[in-house]
């Protein structure tokens, strides 16, 4: 027996007469097709949304629109490459017409239409809303780095800088002193010669210069770091020992219902501490609600941040991360101290009270009540307390009792810490791994924003298609 056979590549086929005849009912070319077209690119303010009278007529915003939500469905984000799929992708032929741009057309619309293109994502997501694909009681928020056009060599610190200027001029020295060991020998047997030994050092003084420009760039931002190809990039930590890398710190919030993402923002801050309750509170206006409970990991717990969300009918749950320095040196923490609040004053392990003495402000701005006893000094168990030869003190932020309510949240519902796993970690998962899109083809911030709402667009219709079908959505967008 032999093989499955194809046909002669010089017989004549009968194709479809219909380019149309070419995709299925269900493709997701329909509903990308479908979904742009409903949308109003004037009212979003797309360039070129109104073509001019004169001069040589452009491309549809809408059409190049389109492009990019099929590239980025289908791991397709390279400007060059769109361009090459236009002219040989059946699926493209037909979503575009036959109409083939060239590379720089492409990369030039989402470079000039970022903001529009973001708020295109929020277009799906209130159409998902109104199908109610989000459940709306319970949202997990993350940050994930995700690589940035910028190398490691190009991306300095104080530290960094200071480092390389030390080795800078210890080679500057050692080469000094090569040249004068050369004058003194009288054989022909040297390492380097003379001319090559000043030409090196000429180099190193050259790179010393360069290290002090770029500190004195550094001190005139206000910044720690300096990046040289992608101004706005940052190094960042990975956490669990990864090392670090340069890039961007990309916020989400995520839907229990779907894990369909609500709302995301990408920015250059270097942690997830000051990002809960701006993620939180859009998240709420996005899905149109009163009230809503969030979810994140110990990252984000902040004092202001948790009463910022209390404050908007935002019920969070933060695990606290225990960093308290008598802890780690073996001593009573304050999570050993009981509270009174009838009576305003703290329990010491020992049975004796610490009454309030007064109100002052820390160093990060809090309002702060400070609370101590003068039993300490005849106290049994002072050397498991404190070192302080004037006893234990103990200081109770004003609002501390939103901390207290939360940590008893989370006592009698554990089970929301382990949901917040599930629901957040899995979109970051799918676009870093089956998506492969979680490095940034552009530079600077307002060009991986609108690179971000591609992404995060083209994962909820991912989603959103697997939850209701291509011709149920497109059904949905006439209705």
């Amino acid at each position: 027996m032999g093989f499955v056979q194809g046909i002669h590549r010089h017989q004549i086929v009968m194709f479809p007469e219909l380019l149309d005849d070419y995709i299925a009912d269900d493709n997701p070319v329909r509903f990308i097709d479908a979904f742009v077209e409903s949308l109003d690119l004037r009212a979003l303010e797309f360039e070129r949304a109104v073509p001019k009278e004169t001069g040589r007529p452009p491309y549809n915003p809408g059409d190049l629109l389109k492009l990019y939500v099929y590239g980025y469905l289908n791991r397709i984000r390279s400007s060059r490459k769109l361009e090459a799929e236009a002219q040989r992708n059946v699926e493209v032929m037909w979503l575009l017409g036959k109409l083939a741009p060239d590379f720089k057309t492409i990369a030039d619309f989402r470079r000039d239409n970022g903001e529009p293109i973001r708020a295109v994502c929020r277009e799906f997501t209130l159409l998902c809303r109104s199908l109610g694909l989000y459940g709306g009681e319970l949202v997990a928020i993350d940050g994930s780095k995700f690589k940035a056009v910028n190398s490691r060599e190009r991306n300095f610190t104080k530290g960094k800088l200071k480092a390389l200027r030390r080795q800078a001029e210890a080679k500057i020295e050692r080469y000094l002193q090569e040249l004068d060991e050369n004058d003194a020998e009288e054989t022909d047997s040297k390492k380097l010669t003379r001319e090559e030994l000043q030409e090196k050092i000429e180099w190193l003084k050259k790179r010393k210069e360069t290290c002090d420009e770029l500190e004195q760039q550094i001190e005139e931002s206000g910044e720690s770091q300096i990046s040289l190809t992608d101004p706005d990039a940052r190094s960042m930590r990975l956490g669990s020992n990864r090392g670090t890398e340069v890039g961007y710190n990309v916020q989400i919030s995520v839907d229990a219902k779907h894990k369909l993402v609500v709302d995301h923002e990408v920015t250059n801050e270097c942690n997830d501490v000051s990002q809960l309750s701006c993620m939180a509170i859009r998240a709420k206006e996005v899905l149109g609600i009163e009230s809503l409970e969030v979810v994140a990991d110990g990252g984000y717990y902040n004092n202001e941040e948790i009463r910022n969300c209390t404050e908007q009918a935002i019920v969070p749950y933060i695990p606290r991360t225990n960093s308290s320095k008598n802890k780690h040196a073996g001593l009573y923490s304050k999570e050993d101290f009981r509270y009174d609040a009838e009576n305003d004053w703290y329990w010491c392990p020992a049975g004796e009270a610490l009454w309030y003495i007064r109100c002052g402000t820390n160093k990060y701005g809090r309002r702060m009540r400070l609370y101590a006893t003068n039993r300490c000094k005849r106290c049994a168990v002072k050397h498991k307390c404190t070192r302080d030869k004037g006893g234990r003190r103990i200081e109770r932020w004003e609002d501390e009792g939103l901390l207290e309510e939360m940590a008893r949240r989370l006592r009698a519902e554990p089970q929301k810490i382990k949901q917040r796993k599930l629901i957040v970690e899995h979109p970051f998962g799918t676009i870093k791994r089956s998506m492969d899109q979680g490095y940034f083809l552009t530079r600077r911030l307002c060009n991986v924003r609108a690179e971000m709402s591609l992404t995060m667009l083209a994962y909820n219709i991912k989603r959103a298609l697997t939850l209701k079908g291509t011709q149920e959505l497109v059904a949905a967008l006439s209705a």
